[in-house]
């Protein structure tokens, strides 16, 4: 029902429109009448009427004051008036304050309630509108944040050029610029005990609590990668604002976090980078090194429980036995592990699951601390995985040594092969570019289904040995061969982005301009590679090709 309100200061008409209509049999609310527009105000603010039915001589505050309040205050309310005057100043007056009807008294109640059915009639239209208009903004809103959650995510995972970044993120309406960035990536685990897991409203209160810690000390940008996984982007302009935001993360939000919501959350952080691409770089660190939290988490649980059913503990310095990892002699193997390992003796292997718990921390502190010489967070789990069940074999002071010894000549090998191990790699993936990168379907999938490694794998040692991401690589080499053929050939701008990868001439044509600062016409009229700042593969191009003297 629509809800009507009456302003006349003539109390006999007051009382003939009100009793005279059958509001409710009409499908209206008669919700209250007032002799003079002040005394209105505050019954339009109580009962919100539809419609508001005034007189324009009244004392006090006349109708066309108390329409030009309503008009400002709720423009929502459809006015008609009601007046004695057949005077064109007045109806003039009226229509510039976007009044609905003007009528002239006397009015009838069959002609009254015409007009507010047919204004009723014109409200429900208007709702239709805005609920369509609503409905479609939350449609647009959605599929706004859809598309920054994938540009956020191809830019973690690499699969996303810098310029492409920047082009869509200035269409989305997202600032990426920034001097520094680095990436977070938390997660909300299950609970220790048999309790339910966490809610989904206590995951998303979880990640607007950390949300609003972390943009107290830097720009925030995040997506969530699975039900209980948040990836967050910092980006600010000075490293110290970052590494603020990110202490304030593990000391003060996490600890809060898992206070009021009772559940345990666990994040990884990673590398500070200084370009847009690193934050590739950034984000697989940090799923390493959340893959290593988690991992240490549990096993620290485990040590708990062994601990709290009486099981004697045994101290160990880890510290020192990751420290020989990284710099010891493997001439010295055998005596660090040794001596490292005398206090194991005191652990009764038979009995006591304490120990199998010390080697399981000591597995994942070595991986840890060796992350470089890993292929990844999955390569790193599995392996956690096959030197578990290696413990699972020991059952005396002897055997714990041998596994130790084992583990940290494991670690010495790939320290001594280093890089340069993975340089046979890259070399064949930049040739695989080389002679595949007119195909408009190779990606990082296929590269790594060429170099028989894992796309993640390929993804991390790519940016570590070039600086750059594998799609950033892909897109300067695709470049560099259209600025060859832009002079060498007399092909069509079109034509030249079919050679090289790009089915879209727009998106090719505009994706050129961002990498060398000019147009393909341009390019050709200036007959040199060198005329231009694009890099290719972290060095500037250098050098001529000389223009086409067909």
């Amino acid at each position: 029902m629509k809800k009507i309100l009456l302003v006349d200061d003539e109390i006999l008409v007051r009382e003939s429109i009100r009793e005279n209509v059958d509001w409710e049999g009409e499908g209206f609310l008669f919700c209250g009448d007032a002799p003079d527009g002040e005394l209105a105000l505050p019954l339009i603010e109580a009962h919100q009427p539809d419609i508001l039915i005034t007189d324009i001589k009244m004392p006090f505050m006349d109708g066309l004051e108390l329409s030009r309040i309503v008009r400002q205050k709720y423009p929502h309310i459809k006015i008609v008036i009601l007046s004695g005057h057949d005077e064109f100043e007045y109806a003039r007056s009226a229509l510039r304050l976007g009044i609905t009807e003007y009528c002239l008294k006397p009015v009838g109640a069959a002609e009254l309630v015409g007009i507010l059915k047919s204004i009723a009639v014109q409200i429900d239209e208007e709702r239709r509108q805005m609920d369509r208009l609503a409905e479609m903004e939350s449609l647009l809103a959605a599929n706004r944040d859809l598309r920054c959650q994938k540009l956020l995510s191809d830019l973690c995972t690499g699969l996303i050029s810098t310029p492409e970044a920047l082009h869509l993120a200035a269409t989305l309406g997202i600032d990426l610029a920034a001097g520094h960035y680095v990436v977070a990536i938390t997660e909300v685990l299950p609970p220790d005990d048999d309790r339910a897991g966490a809610t989904d409203e206590q995951i998303r209160e979880a990640v607007r609590r950390i949300e609003a810690g972390l943009s107290s000390a830097a720009s925030v940008l995040s997506y969530p990668r699975s039900r209980t996984e948040t990836v967050w982007v910092l980006k600010g302009e000075s490293e110290e604002a970052l590494r603020e935001g990110l202490r304030l993360l593990h000391e003060k939000l996490l600890p809060r976090t898992e206070s009021a919501l009772g559940c345990g959350i666990i994040a990884g952080t990673g590398s500070l980078q200084r370009r847009l691409h690193g934050i590739h770089a950034s984000y697989l660190a940090a799923e390493e090194e959340k893959t290593y939290r988690k991992l240490l988490r549990a096993n620290f649980r485990q040590m708990e429980r062994s601990v709290r059913n009486g099981e004697s503990a045994v101290w160990l310095d880890r510290n020192r036995f990751v420290e020989f990892l990284k710099i010891g002699r493997r001439e010295e193997l055998d005596a660090f592990v040794s001596s490292f390992a005398a206090e194991l003796k005191r652990i009764d292997w038979h009995t006591n699951m304490y120990g199998y718990f010390l080697l399981n921390d000591l597995t994942l502190m070595a991986l840890h601390a060796s992350r470089d010489l890993i292929q990844d967070a999955e390569t790193m789990e599995r392996r956690y995985r096959e030197w578990q069940q290696s413990i699972q074999l020991v059952r005396s002071h002897e055997d714990a040594r041998d596994y130790l010894k084992r583990l940290a000549a494991q670690i010495l090998d790939w320290r001594e092969e280093g890089a340069d191990r993975y340089v046979p790699i890259l070399e064949k993936v930049k040739n695989f570019i080389q002679k595949n990168y007119e195909r408009y379907d190779l990606s990082l999938q296929l590269a790594a289904e060429h170099a028989g490694v894992s796309p993640s794998h390929l993804s991390k040692i790519f940016s570590q040995g070039t600086g750059i991401t594998f799609i950033e690589y892909l897109t300067r080499t695709r470049i560099r061969k259209a600025m060859e053929l832009l002079l060498t050939t007399r092909l069509k701008s079109y034509e030249v982005g079919y050679r090289v990868g790009y089915n879209d001439a727009h998106y090719f044509s505009s994706l050129f301009k961002k990498m060398t600062g000019m147009t393909t016409k341009e390019f050709r009229k200036r007959g040199t590679l060198g005329a231009s700042a694009f890099m290719d593969g972290g060095r500037e191009i250098s050098g001529h090709v000389p223009a086409s003297k067909g």
